[in-house]
C-alpha cells in the first residue's frame, strides 16, 4: 500500500492544474475577498475580522478542493480504464486502495492550508498564538478526511463522463452553503438555518472556534462525525458493489 500511496502522491504533485486549484486558487480568492478589508471591522455574529474569518474559510476550501476533486475524478476514471480491476488481481486488499486514495489526498491538502496561513499572516497581518496555528492546521487537515471519504463515494457512484459535473455541483453547493466563500450571516434566515447543518459549515466552524480560543460546538462535531460515518459507509458499500460487478 505504501508504494501505491507514493504513486498517488507523485501523480498529484505532477498535475499542475490540480495544484493550482487546490493550493494557489484559494489564496487568490482570500486576497480578492479580504484584500481591502481592515483589521478592526468584525464579521457580524462571529467576533472575527474579515481577514481572520476568511483565512479559515479559504483554508477549508482549499483542503476541500484537494480531497474532493482529486479523489472523485481519478477513481471514476481508473474504474473505467481497468486500473482498479488490475489492482484487485494483486495482493493489495480492497481497503488498501481506498486508504491509499484517502491518505494521498490528505497529504496533498496540507500545502493548501499552510499557503493560506502564510498569505494571511504576511499580507493581512493575521496574528495568532503558536498553539492556535498548530491547532488550526491539525483541525482543518483532520476534518478534510470527511470530504476525502465523500470523494471516494462519488468516484464509485459515477461514470468517468458524469463524475465531473456531479462533483462540481456538490463541490460548489458545499462551498456556498457552508459559508466558505462568504459569511453565512449574510444569508436570509431560512438559508442560515439550512447552512447550520451543512458539513462544510461545521468544518469551518472548528477553525473559527480555535481562532476565538473557544471549544468547538458539540453540534458541529456531531455533524462532522455523522457525515464522516455516512460518507465512509457509502464509499464502502459502493466499493463492494463495484467489486461484485467486476
Amino acid at each position: 500500500m505504501k508504494a501505491l500511496i507514493r504513486l498517488e502522491l507523485t501523480r498529484a504533485l505532477r498535475n499542475r492544474k490540480f495544484l493550482f486549484f487546490s493550493v494557489l486558487y484559494p489564496s487568490m480568492l482570500f486576497l480578492l475577498v479580504a484584500g481591502s478589508a481592515d483589521s478592526t471591522t468584525k464579521v457580524d455574529g462571529t467576533g472575527l475580522t474579515l481577514p481572520t474569518y476568511m483565512m479559515v474559510s479559504m483554508a477549508s476550501f482549499g483542503a476541500l478542493t484537494a480531497v474532493l476533486m482529486g479523489n472523485s475524478e481519478r477513481i471514476a476514471k481508473e474504474r473505467e480504464s481497468g486500473w482498479v480491476r488490475q489492482l484487485r488481481l494483486t495482493t493489495l486488499p480492497g481497503r488498501g486502495y481506498v486508504l491509499a486514495k484517502t491518505a494521498s489526498a490528505a497529504v496533498v491538502s496540507l500545502p493548501s492550508i499552510v499557503v493560506i496561513f502564510v498569505v494571511a499572516a504576511v499580507v493581512k497581518d493575521v496574528r495568532l498564538d503558536a498553539w492556535q496555528w498548530l491547532a488550526l492546521t491539525g483541525a482543518i487537515w483532520a476534518g478534510s478526511l470527511v470530504f476525502a471519504a465523500l470523494g471516494v463515494a462519488i468516484g464509485y457512484s459515477a461514470t468517468g463522463d458524469a463524475v465531473r459535473p456531479i462533483t462540481m455541483i456538490i463541490y460548489f453547493g458545499l462551498s456556498l452553503l457552508g459559508g466558505l466563500w462568504m459569511p453565512t450571516t449574510t444569508f436570509p434566515q431560512w438559508l442560515q438555518d439550512i447552512a447550520a447543518w451543512v458539513p462544510t459549515h461545521a468544518y469551518a466552524a472548528l477553525g473559527q472556534a480555535i481562532e476565538q480560543s473557544q471549544a468547538p460546538h458539540a453540534k458541529d462535531l456531531v455533524v462532522l462525525v455523522v457525515s464522516f460515518a455516512l460518507f465512509t459507509g457509502g464509499a464502502a458499500w459502493l466499493y463492494r458493489k463495484d467489486t461484485l460487478k467486476a
